[in-house]
Formats: C-alpha cells, sequence, structure tokens
C-alpha cells in the first residue's frame, strides 16, 4: 500500500487509507512527530478536542508547507459534549487552536461521557442528536468536509439516522487481531459508513504475542506491519500510533497480502 492510497467517503470524498494517530502526545511530541510524518509521506493526521494537541498538529501542518487541499486532517468533539450550542461552539474553538480554516473529518469521540462509557445503560440518544446537528451544520458551513462518529455501536447510529439528514460517513472502533467486532463491521459497511480501526496494534500487546510473531515471520514483515495490514484488508483505515520516524516508515510499507488461510487465522484470534 502506498502513503497515497484513498478510499472515497458516502459524499464522495477521498480519504488516505493510513493516518497517523496522536493519541496520548504530548503537544511538543504530536508537533514533531506530524512534522516527521508529514515528511515520509503521510497525508493523514488523525487528532481530537480530548488529546490536548489540536494547537501543535495544526502548526505542524501549516509549517509542512504541503499544499491543504493535499491534507486529510481529523478532529473529535469532546465525548462530554452533548448538546448543540457546546458542540458547535468547540468546533470553532478546535478551528481556531488548530489555525486550519477547515478539518476535512470531524466526529463525535464517544456516545457517554468517558466517565461512564461503556457500562452506563444511558446512550445519550437525544443528547448525541443534538450534537450530531450541530455537526451537520458546520458541514454545510464548510467548517468540516465530512462528519462522523467513533465507539459508537448499532444502537447508537440508529438513533442517529433516525432524525439526521446526513448519514454518519465514518464510524472510527477499535480493531485489531486481538478485537474484530465483525457484526458491527459489518453494520457499518453495510450501512456505507467507512471504518476506521483505531489501536490496530492493541497498544503494542500484539508484538509479543508467538503466533504474530511467527507469521509476521513468514511474510518477512514486522509485527506491526503484519497488524495493520490485517485491518487494511478488512477493507478499514489504520490509525497505528507511533513517534519513531523508522517506524512510521515501516508502517507505510504494506505491500504484502496476508493469505485467507492467515487472515482466518487473524480475525479469530479474539474476536468479540
Amino acid at each position: 500500500m502506498q502513503a497515497n492510497e484513498t478510499f472515497t467517503l458516502a459524499n464522495g470524498l477521498p480519504i488516505p487509507r493510513l493516518a497517523l494517530g496522536t493519541w496520548l502526545m504530548t503537544p511538543s511530541v504530536a508537533e514533531s512527530a506530524v512534522e516527521n510524518a508529514l515528511q515520509i509521506g503521510y497525508r493523514h493526521i488523525d487528532t481530537a478536542q480530548a488529546y490536548e494537541n489540536e494547537q501543535a498538529v495544526g502548526l505542524a501542518v501549516r509549517n509542512s508547507n504541503i499544499p491543504r487541499e493535499n491534507l486529510f486532517l481529523t478532529s473529535k468533539i469532546a465525548a462530554e459534549i452533548k448538546s448543540y450550542s457546546q458542540a458547535l461552539s468547540s468546533i470553532d474553538e478546535s478551528l481556531q487552536r488548530s489555525g486550519l480554516e477547515y478539518f476535512d473529518l470531524m466526529l463525535i469521540h464517544c456516545p457517554q461521557p468517558w466517565a461512564e462509557y461503556p457500562d452506563s445503560p444511558n446512550r445519550y440518544c437525544k443528547e448525541n442528536q443534538q450534537v450530531w446537528k450541530a455537526l451537520e451544520n458546520a458541514f454545510h458551513a464548510g467548517k468540516v468536509k465530512a462528519i462522523g462518529v467513533s465507539n459508537f455501536l448499532e444502537t447508537d447510529i440508529e438513533n442517529l439516522l433516525s432524525v439526521c439528514e446526513i448519514p454518519p460517513m465514518v464510524n472510527q472502533i477499535r480493531v485489531n487481531v486481538t478485537h474484530t467486532p465483525k457484526a458491527l463491521i459489518h453494520y457499518c459497511q453495510q450501512k456505507q459508513i467507512l471504518v476506521e480501526a483505531y489501536s490496530p496494534i492493541a497498544h503494542g500487546d500484539a508484538l509479543h504475542f508467538p503466533l504474530l510473531v511467527q507469521m509476521a515471520e513468514k511474510y518477512g514483515v514486522s509485527v506491526a506491519q503484519l497488524c495493520i495490514n490485517y485491518v487494511c484488508q478488512l477493507g478499514l483505515i489504520a490509525l497505528p500510533k507511533t513517534t519513531h520516524p523508522d517506524f512510521m516508515r515501516k508502517n507505510l510499507q504494506l505491500d504484502f497480502t496476508i493469505e485467507e488461510e492467515d487472515m482466518q487465522i487473524l480475525e479469530n484470534f479474539h474476536s468479540s
């Protein structure tokens, strides 16, 4: 896979198939990581209000001298924001912090505030509908080019579909060899909702599984490359996170195909 390979969202917007995730990166680390990633060839960067590094990401983007239209920037409305007015204001604040005129993609970070995720029975149905309306208005205003959700289950998406003008275009969820939610992935694909896979290397845990080490050796790649290509071959966007330029380069080098038999093994490694 090449850095410039894309999927197409439901509204026709191209989106690069591999992104650099910036979760848990401090501003200074995020700025350096994004600068390196853009130099290496990444064109899709993922941040969020909750990461508190939107300003650093935006600075790295502006300093890259890469035309803005050649980049794809994602951010997310904080999970605790559950009203129309707060959501709309937060989008403007994200744009101001980042110094960007628009985001290519803006998501609702979670259907529930993090303090209640995932065990609370309250799915915040009415509140998420309000936040979604703010996203639709931001889309119409040109502040965002595409809109979607993150960590949403089927019931959460159905809640939005029951009232929305614009259906969600993306659902960013945790997918890796230890957690492949097949039913949710299939549901999203049936609804023309592109799935983005965060934590494709399972926060690094996957690097230590003997089966994966052995399989990676078979293909002459690293375990990280195997895990990233796994979610890519599922038809998903991969969002690996690293601050190391060498790993960034390797994560882009996915010019191998996992055999169907091995894909079946990986899909059932620990599905949920």
